[in-house]
């Protein structure tokens, strides 16, 4: 069993990307299942204490995720929209990321995500590429805490991975 599991988180300002990769002690299957269920997205996506909760997931080229994140006392500080432009099963899947309101109304600009998966003898490698817009957009995200919150969650989706095994 692998114990240094890879983790690297890179800001590139001069092509608005935030670029990560993370290791999995998890079969690809489990890892993708993570990802593309929103029972189990659920689970990690957000950092604790708060909650995601999903509204509704379609996922499929053309579908969409709606989901807030929740604080602990049960409010929803913010709602995203995920519009799914792009999925090749258990290998990548890209999608549009928006800020939006209770009634799914956009705050464009979004961010393109590109999510890719590889298995080797049991660790899942996740390799995402987040392009904003504008720097405006990307700073944005950091303030809000994006990379300490959204390290908590892939901390969390290890441990679920792992229990699950």
């Amino acid at each position: 069993m692998k114990s240094n599991l890879l983790f690297d988180f890179t800001i590139s300002k001069e092509t608005n990307t935030i670029i990560i990769k993370r290791e999995f002690n998890a079969d690809l299957e489990l890892v993708w299942e993570a990802w593309t269920n929103s029972e189990i997205l659920d689970q990690w996506w957000a950092p604790k204490p708060y909650q995601s909760k999903t509204k509704y997931m379609d996922f499929k080229v053309g579908g969409r995720r709606f989901y807030a994140m929740v604080s602990p006392e049960g409010v929803e500080v913010g709602w995203n929209i995920q519009d799914y432009t792009s999925i090749s099963p258990k290998t990548n899947f890209q999608f549009v990321s928006i800020f939006a309101d209770k009634d799914e109304t956009p705050n464009l600009p979004g961010s393109d995500w590109d999510v890719l998966f590889s298995e080797q003898k049991g660790i899942t490698t996740v390799h995402i590429s987040i392009y904003n817009s504008s720097l405006e957009r990307m700073e944005k995200m950091i303030e809000m805490g994006f990379k300490e919150g959204f390290t908590i969650g892939l901390n969390q989706l290890e441990e679920l991975a792992t229990k699950n095994k």
